[in-house]
């Protein structure tokens, strides 16, 4: 029997890197499934139509790095979806924000009533996310339960798709990397990915001195297949690059040749000559998380100290905008739309449902602007670029509805002088 076609796409240029496939097509969408892709899709009487010529029309994209436990999480909470559906996303995930205690929380009032997908990446610690780089004594091991975060995990895996910890020198000069080792371990049992934030976070404890390159190189070696090391273009100490050899670490290739992804976690952390240097010597990203939070997307008022809080004073952004700075940085398109795609929804583990454009696949699907010009694109060091194109959400379809950019968190195109 034939399916009823509610909705076709017509005419964009589609690009679905699960199927190889980059060229003008329709998109069929029947309730909330992918019917067909194709050319010249037939349409029924009372088929809509959306016209999507000169746009570029993907999987929903998903956003592998979010701070979205609104009102829990301090600051760092933003609206789920004004970060998901609102900016063209269709799935967000929580790096970290509720733990085994809050889980139930995140659950009932944020993933249950947004209209994004919600998924997270459950704390270590007991507090989760709460403003930790306010708060470093309760990210140490005395305030991880392996027991009940394993358990939690277990329990929602509809919810739960990984493990999130940090390696950094603030905390390392605290405990060492034992809250690490805890981490692994949960995520070991709960048969789970583990995402390790590298870059500092924290100060370093007073008098504490702290070989940044050690940290590195003894977190990666616990890392397994799987695993996912975050922030590789961060400008603190404490990434892929080595403060003493200014090469990236041996230990971070040997991670990669055993199947760990990088992940490039935007946020506050993002340098162009980090990232320059790290692409240069051979390093890909995997996924693309955008890192938004309350700290990063607000401007503080004339009277704010922004020496004393790292989160101030830094340049607006969000995933698409994440996605164009790689493409100045000459990633090609249809590789940068595989990190919000195929591959985000393999870190996830759920490429049978979202990621690409097969039929039976979720109807979640992303069209995006690319506009040419001059487009001003700024780090979180200071420093900016000029780019000839930018990437800009159009509207996207969750489940097969839907929905138009009205995010006040989506930066303008802002042209260059």
């Amino acid at each position: 029997m034939d399916l009823h076609i509610d909705t076709i796409l017509r005419g964009g240029r589609v690009i679905d890197p699960a199927q190889g496939f980059d060229g003008v097509a329709d998109v069929a969408i029947s309730g909330d499934r992918i019917a067909a892709m194709g050319r010249d899709l037939s349409a029924g009487p009372d088929t809509k139509i959306i016209d999507c010529s000169g746009k570029i029309v993907i999987p929903g994209m998903i956003d592998t790095h979010g701070h979205i436990y609104q009102y829990v999480t301090g600051k760092f909470g933003l609206s789920a979806d004004m970060v998901g559906v609102q900016s063209g996303v269709t799935t967000v995930l929580d790096q970290g924000g509720p733990s085994c205690m809050t889980l139930p929380g995140f659950r009932k009032f944020v993933a249950e009533p947004a209209d994004t997908r919600v998924l997270c990446f459950l704390s270590a610690y007991l507090v989760g996310g709460l403003e930790g780089h306010l708060y470093p004594e309760l990210y140490g091991p005395e305030q991880v339960n392996v027991e009940a975060t394993v358990k939690a995990a277990k329990e929602n895996r509809d919810l739960v798709r990984g493990i999130k910890a940090h390696a950094e020198i603030g905390g390392a000069s605290r405990w060492g990397l034992e809250v690490i080792k805890l981490g692994k371990r949960i995520s070991s049992e709960a048969g789970l990915p583990l995402y390790i934030h590298l870059g500092q976070l924290w100060p370093t404890k007073e008098s504490a001195t702290v070989d940044a390159d050690e940290v590195v190189q003894a977190l990666v070696p616990i890392m397994e297949k799987g695993d996912v090391l975050a922030h590789p273009f961060t400008r603190h100490p404490g990434g892929f690059i080595s403060t003493e050899t200014g090469e990236v670490h041996p230990v971070v290739w040997a991670a990669l040749e055993r199947g760990v992804t990088v992940d490039v976690g935007h946020g506050s952390h993002f340098s162009f000559d980090m990232a320059r240097r790290t692409i240069a010597a051979g390093i890909r990203p995997t996924t693309l998380g955008a890192d938004m939070h309350g700290y990063n997307v607000r401007v503080p008022d004339a009277s704010a100290d922004v020496s004393a809080n790292p989160f101030f004073g830094v340049a607006p952004f969000n995933l698409t905008n994440a996605m164009t700075k790689l493409l100045a940085l000459g990633l090609p398109l249809s590789e940068i739309v595989a990190t919000v795609t195929s591959n985000a929804a393999v870190m996830v583990g759920m490429e049978d449902e979202i990621g690409a454009l097969r039929p039976g696949m979720a109807a979640d699907v992303s069209v995006l602007d690319l506009l040419d010009g001059k487009f001003e694109l700024s780090d979180n060091s200071g420093v900016s670029v000029v780019s000839p194109q930018m990437l800009m959400p159009a509207f996207c379809l969750k489940a097969g509805k839907r929905h138009e950019v009205s995010s006040p968190l989506v930066p303008p195109a802002v042209l260059a002088a």
